[in-house]
């Protein structure tokens, strides 16, 4: 390129010129500090409250503004001018018009530039770009008013976009940053216009729509500056979307092999454009974005012309393929990382989807029997299909699920092949095989038998998983998945076994086994054996009513089921199964209180409660669970007051005794082995167990015989408690004691009361407040020592 003045000439000036603004600088500034300091010294301070006013617009701002606002006038101006005064000016006019007034307008950017004016050139220069559409609609109107419009458009922005980059190339106008851009801009229109008003079709202006984001993108690679790039990025994206959206729909809508193939040509177009793109941004952020792009049209592509030739069941497996066919670029070296690690994103994510698409007939395998809950024992349906799908309907298209999840477990066991990943790999993999071998009885439409043997040789093989797993501990999560599929497999197979009373009696029992076999692993008790004890569970009640038993009868044989977990928790040294097996006992057990109580069998209540007070004993021997004794006991007081209230007893001392003597029993052992245990902590609670509630009956009692009796019984209690210093009894025998007397004395005080004159009880009442009032020291004195006798009292 040629430069005047010469560079060298040109630096020496620019040089100068600095230097010449640094020294007139550095004059101004030594002027402006003595000017400070003069109105300093002249001019009185000014007040602290008054602030000096802020401008609230910067001068390069207020020059844009009123530069764009100037160029939006008079390109308003000039749009009025050709539409309203443009057909009074002839031939000659019109021609002066069109060509002095645009070409003054866009050689006058130069002069502008010339003398540093850029913002002033920028809006001359937007004015002048106006003025050429001014210009094309001018012509259009006056000698080619016949010409298609949408074609006219077409080529008069070709000819625009021609004509404003070649006006922002000139040397002179190079330093222009808006019509470049602006170009850009207008190039967006030509091709698509072409295809539109040639009757292209919808894959001809897909094809240019396409073909102009390819030129962004060409663009966008090879220029440098930064608002031509922007522009073209913008460009590339907005246009490529269009495209990829109407090529994508044009594949999905194809009827045919031949639109098909056209629609994946368009596809494989754009995804071209991204992967060269892609590849040519390697070193940015944006190269794996693209290239995963590229991959997912590329399957779009394939997928969509194999589609319209192959069942509808088999859409999602052809996409699939094709999916996984793109694994294959992994192992072409010549493909930058980040293109291969793009490839490899857009393969996991069609098999993503292609899972999404599968999960609803697996959740319906999976939930579907439950609806058996309320069709118990109604029957044997016709196959695994309609013994599953009761109460949702079959997904349609659904035939190759099972291929779907194959597919992807065998590319999953193949890639995945470091050491990090492959245990994750191994634990996907066995989620899939485990679906497959869910939804596969259904697909295939299998006799019922045969579908319950499939789903119980499912269970045991993930149980098998989780037991032959190598290095449990290293990688819970295998183990643990596998478990988890087991029991969800389990519970689907019990629920499917509830259509007639063999297939339940069997399934329970072979679960029942299987999973107490499974219990031998120590990393598998945690979860095995509290669930053979739930199947061992529901095996006893489905056992009670194939036999036609009662509820109350049934929980009988539920209680077996604590029994076993009491036993079994006494051998097991784990706690993180112990803790599980006994509660999993414990709520069997609660079932058969349950489900006795629902009865109404007293009698049998009574039994069940004390059988569960038996099995809570027998393991409160454990040293490590002696405070579940507190249960025992509290289980048998339960079975023995329902006795009672079976037999019709309304005693309350038959109710209190039993539980009065066992504590007392007991407090009497406590105390033996520590003598400092408080007799309130010993005798306390099994002294007012009875005597309490003996005495609220005592005073609503009209007979003789239960006050009597409960008063020699709280003498006796009080003596105890003084002949053996013990504070309890004596405090507790003697207030029930007093209360009681009270009871049997409260006729005789009523019939004096009402004998006596009414000014007796005040009189009686003043000189009771005089002797205590003469004899108060005295009475202090015994208070003390009746305080000192009882805090000496254990």
């Amino acid at each position: 390129m040629t430069h005047f003045p010469p560079p060298a000439e040109e630096l020496r000036l620019l040089d100068l010129e600095l230097r010449q603004l640094d020294a007139r600088r550095a004059q101004l500034l030594h002027r402006r500090a003595w000017l400070v300091t003069a109105l300093h010294t002249a001019a009185p301070p000014a007040p602290a409250s008054v602030a000096a006013p802020r401008p609230e617009a910067s001068a390069p701002r207020v020059q844009n503004v009123l530069l764009v606002l100037g160029g939006v006038l008079l390109t308003i101006a000039a749009i009025a001018f050709t539409l309203v005064s443009w057909g009074h000016m002839g031939i000659a006019g019109r021609a002066l018009v069109l060509g002095g007034v645009t070409v003054a307008v866009l050689a006058a950017p130069v002069p502008l530039l010339k003398h540093g004016l850029r913002s002033t050139a920028e809006s001359v220069a937007g004015i002048g770009l106006a003025l050429t559409v001014l210009d094309a609609y001018a012509l259009h109107e006056v000698g080619l008013a016949d010409v298609d419009a949408t074609g006219y458009i077409a080529a008069a922005s070709a000819v625009l976009a021609a004509l404003w980059t070649a006006y922002g190339l000139l040397p002179r106008t190079s330093a222009l940053r808006l019509p470049l851009p602006a170009a850009l801009v207008t190039a967006q229109l030509p091709l698509t216009l072409w295809a539109v008003a040639a009757d292209a079709g919808l894959f001809g202006v897909t094809a240019a729509v396409l073909a102009t984001a390819a030129a962004d993108t060409g663009v966008a690679l090879r220029v440098t500056t930064g608002s031509v790039r922007i522009t073209a990025m913008i460009g590339a994206y907005g246009m490529g979307a269009w495209g990829v959206w109407a090529a994508g729909w044009l594949s999905w809508t194809a009827t045919g092999p031949s639109a098909a193939a056209r629609a994946a040509a368009l596809l494989l177009f754009a995804a071209a454009i991204a992967l060269t793109a892609a590849w040519q941004a390697v070193a940015t952020k944006q190269s794996g974005g693209l290239s995963a792009t590229a991959g997912l049209l590329t399957v779009a592509a394939l997928g969509g012309t194999a589609r319209p030739v192959l069942p509808d069941a088999w859409t999602v497996p052809a996409y699939l393929v094709c999916g996984i066919a793109l694994l294959a670029a992994l192992r072409v070296n010549r493909l930058p990382e980040a293109v291969r690690a793009g490839l490899a994103r857009a393969s996991a994510a069609v098999q993503g989807l292609a899972l999404l698409w599968t999960l609803p007939l697996v959740v319906i395998a999976l939930l579907g029997p439950v609806a058996w809950v309320e069709r118990a024992w109604s029957g044997t349906p016709a196959d695994m299909r309609e013994a599953t799908t009761l109460d949702t309907p079959w997904p349609p298209h659904s035939e190759t699920v099972p291929v779907v999840l194959a597919l992807v477990a065998v590319v999953l066991l193949l890639a995945a092949r470091d050491a990090t990943w492959r245990p994750r790999a191994l634990t996907a993999v066995l989620g899939l095989a485990w679906a497959t071998a869910l939804v596969l009885p259904t697909v295939l439409e299998m006799p019922y038998a045969m579908g319950l043997v499939a789903y119980g040789v499912t269970t045991a093989g993930a149980l098998a998983a989780a037991a032959a797993w190598v290095r449990p501990s290293e990688h819970p999560a295998g183990p643990l998945t596998a478990t988890i599929l087991a029991l969800l497999s389990s519970l689907t197979l019990a629920f499917l076994s509830l259509t007639t009373e063999p297939a339940t009696l069997s399934t329970l029992a072979a679960l029942t086994a299987l999973f107490a076999a499974a219990s031998w692993k120590q990393h598998l008790a945690p979860f095995t054996a509290p669930t053979a004890l739930v199947y061992a569970t529901a095996l006893a009640c489905a056992t009670g009513a194939a036999a036609g038993w009662e509820p109350q009868y049934t929980a009988l044989l539920v209680l077996a089921v604590p029994v076993v977990a009491a036993l079994l928790a006494a051998r097991l040294d784990d706690a993180r199964t112990t803790i599980p097996v006994e509660a999993t006992g414990a709520l069997a057990a609660l079932l058969a209180v349950g489900m006795t109580a629902v009865s109404a069998d007293l009698p049998m209540l009574a039994l069940v409660l004390a059988l569960c007070a038996v099995i809570t004993a027998g393991t409160a021997i454990r040293p490590d669970r002696r405070p579940v004794a507190y249960a025992s006991a509290a289980l048998f007081v339960l079975a023995t007051w329902v006795r009672l209230a079976a037999w019709d007893i309304g005693t309350p001392e038959a109710y209190t005794l039993p539980v009065t003597i066992p504590a007392l029993l007991v407090g009497a052992l406590r105390r033996r082995r520590d003598p400092q245990t408080s007799s309130w902590t010993a005798y306390g609670p099994g002294l007012a167990a009875t005597l309490v509630p003996s005495l609220l009956a005592a005073w609503g009692d009209p007979n003789w015989t239960r006050p009597l009796l409960l008063g020699l019984a709280a003498l006796a209690v009080t003596l105890l408690g003084a002949r053996h210093h013990l504070q309890a009894p004596l405090v507790l025998g003697g207030t029930v004691l007093a209360l009681d007397a009270l009871h049997e004395l409260a006729p005789y005080i009523v019939q004096v009361t009402d004998a006596l004159p009414r000014w007796v009880p005040p009189a009686l009442a003043g000189l009771l407040l005089l002797a205590l009032g003469a004899t108060y020291e005295q009475r202090l004195k015994d208070a003390r020592k009746m305080r000192d006798f009882l805090a000496g009292l254990h």
